[in-house]
């Protein structure tokens, strides 16, 4: 009971990240749930079971925020469903022994790059210079969409940064399209793993857990951006995903615990310290900011929105 207490805080606290950065529910959730022990395949599962209901959800609020693209939705939506089916069937098919140390590598990957993407390029707002072309956005969802099911994460990262790099999308309008798209995306892949593990390969008690605390946030996290610094919160989920991702991969390969906790200790330490420095970086700018100009009143949820990205 507790266990599943503590999942649906897990996928509570995945989706106020990945509802204010478009990015991180599925990385965060598979990572924890790697960390106690549960199979690739079935911690895929679980997650994406549990994103049909959050990204529901979460879709809905963008949309009446006004942050979603629908053109961007349309275009991503069917390769990215696709690739996330192809991706779970593939999965499912390995031993989940042999999986698990290289699906850890990839979310240690994934979360390096959240990492840097709010750390070093300090979650830069891009200028925007058109929309996005449907040569560009077909290819970048069907990679996003395999790596998700491959990976229990991976459209956010890959989706949400490479659109944010691109400058052809508002910032809003690429996180809440991202989010909305992700529930084509969550239904292909839970479809590949109900096909390939069965009822009985998918641990339903865990994606019900997910599912409860995800839905919860959603809503929450439409409007957190008003409060918590993008570079705040990507900087605290890339340091968490990458932590845990070092212990999963270290017990999975063998590595001595003697060894494996002072390395987890000090990674740890200086992601709490990485993300005090943003938190004092984010104020200094502020800071800042209000000294070069005076400030304004009657700015939009969007405008602060666009702000925070």
């Amino acid at each position: 009971m507790w266990k599943l207490v503590v999942i649906a805080l897990v996928g509570l606290a995945a989706q106020l990240v990945d509802g204010s950065l478009g990015m991180a529910y599925g990385v965060t959730s598979s990572s924890l749930l790697l960390a106690v022990g549960m199979a690739p395949a079935a911690a895929s599962a679980a997650v994406h079971f549990a994103e049909i209901g959050t990204t529901l959800v979460s879709g809905v609020s963008h949309t009446k925020l006004g942050n979603v693209d629908w053109r961007t939705v349309g275009i991503m939506a069917v390769p990215g469903g696709i690739a996330a089916f192809l991706g779970a069937t593939l999965l499912a098919s390995l031993d989940g022994d042999l999986v698990k140390p290289f699906v850890a590598v990839l979310l240690l990957l994934l979360g390096a790059y959240v990492l840097v993407r709010f750390l070093v390029l300090r979650g830069g707002r891009p200028t925007i210079k058109g929309s996005p072309k449907a040569v560009f956005l077909i290819p970048l969802g069907a990679v996003a969409g395999f790596m998700d099911s491959v990976g229990g994460g991976g459209w956010g990262p890959v989706g949400t940064t490479t659109l944010l790099s691109s400058g052809r999308l508002e910032p809003r309008k690429v996180v809440g399209s991202i989010d909305t798209a992700e529930f084509v995306v969550a239904i292909g892949g839970s479809v590949g793993f109900l096909l390939a593990l069965g009822h009985a390969g998918i641990p339903w008690s865990v994606a019900g857990a997910l599912l409860l605390g995800g839905v919860v946030a959603a809503p929450i996290a439409a409007y957190l951006v008003r409060i918590m610094p993008a570079m705040v919160l990507g900087v605290a989920a890339g340091g968490l995903i990458i932590v845990t991702n070092v212990r999963t991969l270290g017990k999975a390969v063998g590595i001595d615990g003697a060894i494996l906790s002072p390395v987890l200790i000090t990674l740890g330490a200086a992601a709490i310290a990485l993300t005090i420095w943003s938190i004092l970086a984010v104020r200094r700018r502020s800071l800042t900011e209000r000294a070069e100009a005076p400030a304004e009143s009657g700015n939009s949820d969007a405008e602060l929105l666009d702000r925070k990205l």
